[in-house]
């Protein structure tokens, strides 16, 4: 097959959504539908012992919620499908926020109760501010909840994205009948014990008879009313405006039960895009480039805990990654050689030979990647736009145990180079600071030092309002604010000069009296 073909045969996506949403359940229907997986499995259940395939980690079995982006691939329909599914919590939002890097296109899920939530709008806008296209799924139809017209105006309100629906439901929760698939023109009927498997009627006339035959006359009436009225007030589904991110096709289903997700499916990898052109800050590399480029959007230390090993997730933009082929590692200047590059399902992965334009490879990384950087056949590139955020949470860090200072000491550096949590080093006492934009990063650190470090460490308070990178070429001014203000100095794992503003007010201050300082409240890796 020609690098054109496996291009053009490839979808990848992230799914991204609010907390509770079913975000991960629809990942693991997605993946039973691509036949990767037998038995989809619970995200949280004292029924079904089998957890789900994406949330692999321990603290996340236990916590029923996603803390870090899982990879998996599939094959479905001669298409191959990457999966990037993400941490819905805010506390996680940065690993989400860089994930996006590195889709084509996303999947959003809303809660049919509960409708557009607050993470929900900050990820979205993310995606809007890339044109990334994007699909919106409704779960959750099995649960009463908002009416349909209602969660679409919702979605198009507080998303600020045009939507035009491309299934629609009959009934909602105790009275959910099936949803018709306007993209397909068939109606799913919905049964609690289907176990996924469908029922399809093919319904081209809502006049037919056939649809008061099959779910009664009462509710084909009020389906007729319904989508008579979304004909006239959404547009016709446009293949173009969706891959330009101006046009969202909208689906009804219910992951938990199987149902709606093999039509959203099937839509999707029908309009998605293949892999497209990544900027760089020297040019815009076009996936259907001979030479390999790709970039490192996350890094999961111990993803092997029996082998403590450190993977580097790379996605590739062009060319073909080899293996045991040398590639240039633009940051470092050096030729780097991998012998086992790997292909993922979640903590799951196997050696690969190739890897094409919008995969996933995984490099096992002895410490010589960060998040962000390139790689390439020799030309010297920098893939943009991959942030990192100012954190708004700090504590102290301690080890708890003397004896295991260097189990402590490299599961800290190595948990921070995955970008969950930033750490600094207090100027005035060279105490550890660890700092990050939500409190649960506090207890995942914490989990994942002693379960896959042996190693624990205790906080204690630290009262700030801000972390601001410092830049500047005035070394004048910054010598002087590095002496007046010594108390809120502060070093990264990189060295670079950070202010730790107590207040907003302080912050406000230190800006106004130091014009020519630049204080930045993200960099990039």
């Amino acid at each position: 097959m020609s690098l054109e073909q496996e291009i053009n045969k490839r979808r990848t996506f992230a799914i991204i959504s609010h907390p509770d949403a079913g975000k991960t359940t629809l990942t693991e229907k997605l993946l039973l539908f691509g036949g990767a997986i037998r038995t989809a499995g619970a995200v949280k259940s004292n029924k079904i012992k089998k957890t789900t395939t994406s949330d692999f980690m321990e603290i996340e079995k236990q916590r029923g919620i996603s803390v870090a982006t899982s990879v998996m691939g599939f094959e479905y329909r001669d298409k191959k499908i990457n999966i990037l599914d993400t941490p819905g919590h805010k506390d996680f939002a940065e690993d989400t926020f860089r994930t996006l890097t590195a889709a084509d296109s996303v999947i959003v899920v809303i809660d049919v109760a509960k409708g557009v939530e607050q993470q929900t709008e900050r990820l979205v806008e993310v995606c809007k501010m890339r044109n990334i296209p994007i699909i919106v799924f409704i779960n959750k139809l099995d649960r009463e909840g908002k009416e349909p017209i209602e969660l679409l105006d919702e979605v198009e309100q507080k998303l600020k994205i045009n939507v035009t629906p491309q299934s629609w439901p009959i009934g909602m929760g105790k009275t959910l009948k099936g949803v018709y698939s306007i993209y397909e023109q068939n109606l799913n009927l919905f049964s609690a014990h289907s176990k996924g498997e469908e029922n399809l009627v093919s319904i081209t006339d809502f006049n037919d008879p056939k649809l008061d035959e099959t779910v009664g006359k009462l509710e084909a009436d009020h389906f007729r009313e319904e989508t008579e009225l979304i004909s006239e007030i959404y547009p016709e589904f446009d293949e173009e405006l969706y891959l330009a991110g101006e046009l969202s096709p909208v689906f009804f289903g219910s992951a938990v039960n199987n149902f709606g997700v093999r039509e959203l499916l099937d839509c999707f990898i029908n309009i998605a895009p293949s892999p497209t052109a990544t900027g760089t800050e020297e040019r815009e590399i076009s996936p259907y480039e001979d030479k390999f480029t790709g970039f490192v959007f996350k890094i999961h230390a111990n993803l092997d805990p029996k082998h403590r090993s450190r993977i580097a997730f790379v996605k590739v933009c062009s060319g073909v990654f080899r293996r045991n082929t040398a590639y240039k590692h633009t940051r470092i200047n050096k030729n780097l050689k991998f012998s086992t590059p790997t292909a993922f399902m979640a903590s799951k992965k196997e050696i690969v030979e190739e890897t094409y334009p919008g995969d996933i490879v995984g490099l096992v990384d002895s410490g010589n990647f960060k998040i962000g950087d390139t790689m390439t056949e020799g030309e010297n590139l920098h893939f943009n736009g991959i942030p990192t955020f100012a954190p708004e949470q700090f504590r102290y860090v301690d080890n708890s145990d003397p004896l295991k200072y260097k189990q402590f000491q490299k599961g800290l550096e190595q948990l921070v180079d995955e970008g969950v949590a930033q750490l600094f080093t207090h100027t005035i006492n060279n105490r550890k600071v660890i700092g990050t934009v939500g409190s649960l990063q506090f207890d995942v650190i914490q989990h994942r030092l002693l379960h896959e470090y042996n190693a624990s460490c205790t906080y204690q308070p630290f009262a700030m309002h801000k972390a601001c990178w410092v830049k500047t070429e005035n070394e004048e001014q910054l010598e002087m604010l590095k002496e007046k203000k010594y108390k809120n100095m502060a070093t990264d794992k990189k060295g670079q000069f950070v202010f730790l503003a107590d207040t907003a007010w302080a912050l406000n201050t230190v800006k106004e009296n130091y014009p020519d300082i630049e204080f930045m409240d993200q960099s990039e890796f």
